[in-house]
């Protein structure tokens, strides 16, 4: 049966419950299906789950390499993707390399995202060679920038790279002096799912691991590594990566922080309460992107490095500001991009637009995520610049971004990405061309059920075992996000009272006396009167001090279905 949202759910089977954790039952169903042999680890992350640094392929050579630039007065430059995973990366490289002693020789570069464009450029390589510096960091770009990597050593720099961006099959640059990368062939590191910030929190440790102050340098790292490694959705289902978001949110609720980390807290509103994974995904994750996507990523650098308070608040309203005008821009852009969606929706849904005040190409990956959420198709969504459209990607997991866009190679400028986002460059002339052909591959590479929408569900869980103990047991078994998503139960034959509207899109209700929230179901409530069977998360919502049970409804179908 279809749910009142148009999709089909999948139950899954039920897992033998873990044995000797105490959890209510279907806590430790959940359990015993996530973490498998782990169990014990998976309930307690811990420093002891980081991996040793030299595992990782290129280790030594990398840290030889830092060394000598450091013992040789060397100009050092740190050059880094402008989101999260980027930002992050180039503050935990900068610090890293302060404590070395370094602090007057190291720069940092972030591309501007409208003139330079995305990655390590020829340019960049060409100007850090200008300026004489002799060694260059990358991190979470580099490893696909063959042509600048190259161009670096003819003008006799040397490049290490950190990064994690490496498709299958593909080389690194030969060019460089090292490269960290766990998804390269050459390497065995146990956890191949770092992110760009997870290669540099690993070079900082080997870098430091003679340092007197490391016990306490590492957790200060943590905190920053959190955030990049949950705002660039990697696999949280490894223990490596479990722990830097675990042990970095421990961090980011223990003050005292230094004064940006501690304004930037402020300005999302998780100063002085709890702060879990999906706070730094949907509240700190957007305000440091803001600043990648509508200005310069430098000004996230500038707030963390900020001397004092009085100028971290300055800084940090500055961001805040900027996030508020990306917020309006993509609402904007959101209802436009819909407006042009073909009704029948094709196979793989490409919307363009000029450029200008309402239609930003900063914000084409965000907006092509929340259509493909709408349409539930692949989409590119394109901002036209002069002679540039300059794309972006957001696919389904049965449509390889990359490869959708492989097969349109001769009418592309460039392109590359991952399996579920990849950007592009075209000619306008091209668009339609593009949409004809990306459509034809989703024809040929993926069925009709690939494209109907489907909610994963963990099992059953009757309305009456829905406790704060439950509760409390479930959120142990976070952090939760890409590889251990938060966990969505079946609950049938439930009736809602208490009705109420939140703003013109959300309803709250009541389920036999728990709070209930469905975030955009307002439209749904006439659906609502007789008995239903409700998809909805678990939770505990706390709020200035106060906890109470709530469910967070994600869809809903009639009762019996």
């Amino acid at each position: 049966m279809i749910s009142l949202t148009g999709r089909q759910w999948s139950v899954a089977s039920p897992t033998a419950a873990a044995e000797g954790t105490g959890l209510p039952e279907p806590a430790a169903s959940l359990l015993a299906a996530r973490a498998g042999d782990q169990v014990a680890a998976w309930l307690k992350p811990s420093l002891d789950h980081l991996h040793d640094p030299h595992d990782m392929d290129g280790m030594a050579a990398a840290v030889a390499r830092i060394k000598q630039a450091v013992g040789g007065d060397e100009r050092i430059r740190i050059v880094t993707d402008y989101d999260v995973d980027g930002t992050t990366s180039s503050l935990i490289l900068q610090r890293t390399l302060w404590l070395l002693g370094a602090k007057e020789r190291v720069d940092h570069h972030i591309p501007d995202r409208m003139t330079e464009g995305y990655g390590f450029s020829v340019e960049a390589a060409e100007q850090a060679a200008a300026d004489g510096v002799g060694l260059i960091l990358t991190a979470d770009i580099g490893v696909r920038d063959h042509a600048a990597v190259r161009a670096a050593k003819d003008a006799g720099v040397d490049v290490i790279i950190c990064d994690h961006h490496l498709p299958a099959g593909a080389d690194v640059p030969e060019d460089a002096a090292v490269v960290l990368c766990p998804p390269q062939e050459a390497c065995s590191y146990p956890n191949p799912a770092l992110a760009a910030c997870g290669v540099s929190l690993k070079l900082a440790q080997a870098l430091l691991a003679e340092h007197p102050k490391l016990d306490r340098i590492l957790p200060s790292m943590l905190k920053v590594a959190a955030l990049g490694t949950v705002a660039d959705v990697v696999d949280l289902g490894t223990l490596e990566n479990r722990a830097i978001v675990a042990l970095g949110l421990e961090g980011l609720m223990q003050p005292p922080h230094a004064p940006g980390l501690a304004a930037l807290l402020t300005a999302a509103g998780l100063d002085g309460g709890p702060i879990q994974a999906s706070d730094l995904g949907y509240k700190i994750g957007p305000r440091i992107n803001a600043a990648g996507r509508l200005a310069r990523a430098t000004a996230v650098i500038e707030l963390f490095d900020s001397p004092d308070a009085a100028t971290a608040r300055t800084r940090a309203a500055a961001l805040e500001a900027l996030n508020q005008e990306r917020r309006r821009i993509q609402d904007r852009m959101v209802r436009a991009a819909l407006e042009q969606v073909p009704q029948p929706v094709p196979a793989f849904v490409v919307v363009a637009c000029e450029e200008g005040e309402d239609w930003h190409r900063g914000l084409t990956g965000v907006v092509a995520g929340k259509v493909r959420d709408h349409v539930h198709r692949p989409v590119a969504v394109i901002a036209i610049h002069g002679d540039t459209g300059r794309g972006s990607v957001r696919s389904l997991p049965s449509v390889h971004a990359v490869r959708a866009l492989d097969a349109a190679v001769h009418l592309l400028r460039r392109h590359g990405g991952h399996p579920a986002a990849a950007g592009f460059d075209v000619p306008p002339d091209k668009i339609a061309a593009l949409t004809e052909v990306l459509c034809a591959h989703v024809e040929a590479h993926a069925n009709t059920l690939d494209l109907t929408p489907t909610l994963e569900l963990d099992g059953c869980c009757p309305l009456s075992e829905v406790t704060f103990e439950l509760a409390r047991a479930l959120e142990r078994i976070g952090p939760y996000g890409k590889g251990n998503p938060e966990p969505i139960f079946l609950m049938e034959g439930v009736r809602l009272d208490k009705f109420g509207a939140m703003g013109d899109r959300h309803l709250r209700a009541r389920a036999e006396g728990i709070d209930t929230v469905w975030w955009g179901g307002l439209a749904h409530r006439d659906a609502l009167s007789g008995p239903v069977d409700l998809a909805a998360k678990i939770q505990i919502n706390r709020w200035r001090g106060r906890a109470n049970l709530r469910l967070t409804i994600e869809d809903v179908r009639p009762s019996g279905g």
